[in-house]
């Protein structure tokens, strides 16, 4: 019997980021204003998890972002599901930059943070 298929993670960025990791190979924004070297990990969320990490960091923003799906296979190192800031709940974080062919789709999200 084969093992089911891991789910992907997704991450919020500005069009404009996702732009330059596109001629670079890979991304190197953690979130939002916050660098992977800002930050030692670049954060990601499960599917539960968007519509808050939207609420809390993107809300209101004033130019486009898109939504980045990653496949978790392709990432090297693993992510870490962990929570950074003392609470319970666990959220995935990528040590190290997110490679461009790890990307399964790039969505531009509306105001709601949702895929349109």
């Amino acid at each position: 019997m084969s093992e089911p298929e891991p789910e992907p993670v997704y991450h919020y960025t500005t069009a404009a980021d996702w732009q330059r990791s596109l001629a670079a190979g890979q991304h190197l924004v953690s979130g939002r204003g916050m660098t992977l070297s800002d930050e030692g990990f670049i954060h990601l969320c499960d599917a539960t998890q968007r519509a808050g990490v939207w609420q809390r960091f993107w809300s209101g923003i004033d130019e486009p972002v898109v939504l980045l799906t990653v496949d978790t296979v392709r990432l090297d190192p693993p992510v870490v599901r962990e929570n950074t800031h003392g609470g319970a709940e666990l959220f995935p974080h990528l040590y190290g930059p997110l490679p461009v062919a790890a990307v399964l789709s790039v969505d531009p999200v509306d105001a709601e943070g949702l895929p349109v």
